[in-house]
């Protein structure tokens, strides 16, 4: 019997009877590959159920919170909500180069028990070449399989029970049984699957490395994303040495937490105070430079904000942003025009937020706001002031979320005011050590912030 096929986006995973020169589904261009249609592979796909296939009532359901495995690296496991669950499988994506590997040979160097280093793209010589430069090529406990296969890889971990396992890449990884390339959609769909058959079943658990597409979305179906139960992304410039791990997606922990490291010669170092490093090179005395306190899960950051406003070349004026939301930049530049009486629509617009960090809250519209007017006018702000608050359309401040804790990391960095929104002074337990100026519109904060 001749095999059927079928044709597959390898961007977003539509399948379509026939080849396709654009995909319907998402937009993009000679993206549909043939693959065969294996029903024997279909068959074999076991349930990753633990009750039988038999509806267990919610009361008898076990609620006791397992031990999580600790990697005694403080900025990973804040991230992971406290440490590794077992049996979870944690999607690790990011940029080429930008760390990725460092990252699981340091974290399987500090797991207790042995550790099994699953390698598809590089050999066990550079795998060695690198430990030797982390200065952990001593550590016993690391076993490394360079290997592809993935009937292979399942064998060798039923023999060797280890404690943790490193799969690098999972575009890397086949399946026999599947005719399609290593890399494609079915073989990565089902890579996957079968990994997390075994890390369910045998409680072990799994770090799967991802590439990134130009487009900035790790590499494969978006099913696997929903596959698996953290999805991390390990982001940062080239330019810069500092690496920022965040969670996109966790089952076990906050979604919100950020982990901060620098890159160095020795490997990747945990910043145990982000805002006093983001803050170290920052210009006193500068027009269009303000500092805003952001929060990234639980911990507030003091970040700087830095604007240039200058008379445009152009017939449309630019609106440039670097770690800020342009369309949210166009929003505050309107506000100010309407509710302040600024013109800034022949001037460009360039917003940036210093060391590459990228910030979506909205409680830093206001230090934005007060940064393009001061650059405007050309009149420095104060140097010692931290501003936050959200910018409303009508050009109120309004309320922001854990003002105690942004107040708290003002004064415990020696900056002697901050500027918030004036509905949060209700029930705030006030701080001694800086003083509080609430302010009800963006033209009050201006004033206090450039008088």
């Amino acid at each position: 019997m001749q095999p059927k096929s079928k044709y597959v986006c390898q961007s977003c995973g539509s399948s379509s009877p026939r080849w396709l020169g654009r995909c319907p589904a998402c937009g993009e261009w000679n993206t549909y590959v043939e693959e065969i249609i294996h029903h024997e592979a279909k068959s074999k796909k076991g349930s990753l159920s633990s009750s039988g296939g038999k509806p267990v009532p919610l009361s008898d359901v076990d609620t006791v919170e397992e031990k999580r495995i600790l990697t005694r690296l403080e900025e990973f496991d804040r991230v992971l909500g406290g440490g590794i669950v077992r049996g979870s499988v944690i999607l690790v994506g990011g940029d080429p180069g930008i760390g990725k590997s460092t990252l699981m040979m340091q974290v399987a160097a500090k797991i207790p028990g042995t550790v099994l280093y699953v390698t598809g793209e590089e050999s066990a010589k550079q795998i060695k070449l690198r430990a030797e430069r982390l200065k952990i090529s001593s550590v016993q406990t690391i076993q490394l399989l360079a290997e592809t296969n993935l009937d292979v890889v399942s064998e060798c971990i039923l023999k060797l029970k280890p404690n943790l396992i490193v799969i690098d890449s999972i575009q890397t990884m086949y399946r026999p049984e599947l005719e399609s390339a290593p890399g494609s959609i079915s073989q990565v769909r089902e890579s996957t699957a079968m990994i997390m058959r075994i890390a369910k079943t045998e409680e072990i658990p799994v770090f799967l490395v991802g590439h990134v597409t130009k487009e900035g979305v790790i590499a494969g179906p978006r099913v696997v994303e929903h596959m698996v139960d953290t999805v991390l992304q390990f982001e940062g410039e080239h330019h810069y040495s500092y690496r920022i791990l965040r969670s996109m997606k966790n089952r076990f922990g906050s979604t919100n937490e950020i982990g901060i490291f620098e890159m160095r010669d020795s490997g990747l170092r945990e910043v145990k105070n982000p805002s006093e490093v983001l803050l170290a090179e920052r210009n006193y005395g500068v027009s269009g430079s303000t500092v805003v306190a952001s929060i990234e899960g639980t911990r507030p950051i003091l970040l700087e904000v830095q604007a240039l406003v200058s008379p445009t070349s152009y017939g449309m004026p630019q609106r440039t942003s670097a770690g800020f939301d342009t369309k949210r930049l166009q929003l505050l530049l309107a506000v100010l025009e309407k509710r302040v009486g600024l013109n800034i629509g022949s001037y460009d617009v360039f917003v940036n937020i210093a060391g590459g960090v990228k910030v979506d809250e909205p409680a830093v519209d206001l230090g934005i706001a007060v940064a393009i007017v001061s650059s405007l006018r050309d009149i420095p702000t104060d140097s010692s002031s931290v501003v936050v608050g959200e910018v409303g359309l009508g050009g109120e401040i309004r309320t922001i979320s854990q003002i105690e804790k942004r107040v708290q990391e003002a004064g415990k960095l020696g900056f002697k005011r901050i500027v918030i929104p004036k509905n949060n002074v209700k029930g705030m337990k006030m701080n001694g050590e800086i003083e509080i100026i609430p302010v009800e519109s963006v033209e009050e904060a201006i004033k206090s912030i450039l008088s």
